[in-house]
């Protein structure tokens, strides 16, 4: 999924991101405004992982999604 296609989804995703990581507030999620690139750093911030590791968690909850 692309940015723009992320974007675009952010509002029926949301609820789906909360539930998937659990440990994001949703302070946190509202930070994110659709912005793919927040997300991964939220996730790193929030889990610890490596850039790479967050981003292939996010490509999967997206294949998924």
């Amino acid at each position: 999924m692309n940015d723009d296609q992320f974007e675009g989804q952010w509002d029926r995703m949301k609820g789906s991101v909360r539930e998937h990581w659990g440990r994001l507030t949703d302070d946190d999620v509202e930070e994110v405004r659709g912005q793919r690139e927040n997300l991964l750093g939220k996730i790193q911030e929030k889990y610890g992982d490596t850039k790479e590791a967050a981003e292939e968690k996010l490509k999967e909850f997206e294949r998924k999604f």
